[in-house]
């Protein structure tokens, strides 16, 4: 069985580097992504849209993994983010973010934040 815990801090690597393409290939074709205060994405063209957009508004932001937990094909990664938005004011936030995961690809993300007034 695949090393699920490095693929998701690699993932979050990825995100860190704004290396969409690169987050694309963790993602199945038909995933979904619960994120607060929007619509579920389905699908990976529309998740790699959301985040493209998402980093216009924060251009810099830096994710670190602080603890995973992975059981049978699933990981709830605990992180922590640190970055700059578009106004150039420092934002930060920390949440849970969990994984579900089918032939080694990402069906399904769901993010829980402790801070969501800035969305």
């Amino acid at each position: 069985m695949a090393d699920l815990n490095g693929t998701v801090f690699e993932f979050f690597e990825l995100l860190s580097a704004k290396d969409l393409g690169g987050m694309a290939t963790f993602l199945k074709e038909d995933a979904r992504l619960f994120f607060p205060k929007t619509q579920p994405l389905i699908g990976r063209e529309r998740i790699v849209k959301f985040f493209r957009i998402l980093f216009r508004q924060y251009p810099r932001l830096i994710f670190t993994v602080e603890h995973s937990i992975a059981q049978d094909g699933k990981v709830a990664a605990h992180w922590r983010n640190r970055g700059i938005d578009r106004l150039n004011e420092p934002y930060e936030n920390e949440g849970v973010t969990l994984f579900f995961f089918e032939d080694g690809l990402v069906t399904l993300m769901s993010d829980f934040f402790k801070d969501t007034e800035k969305f």
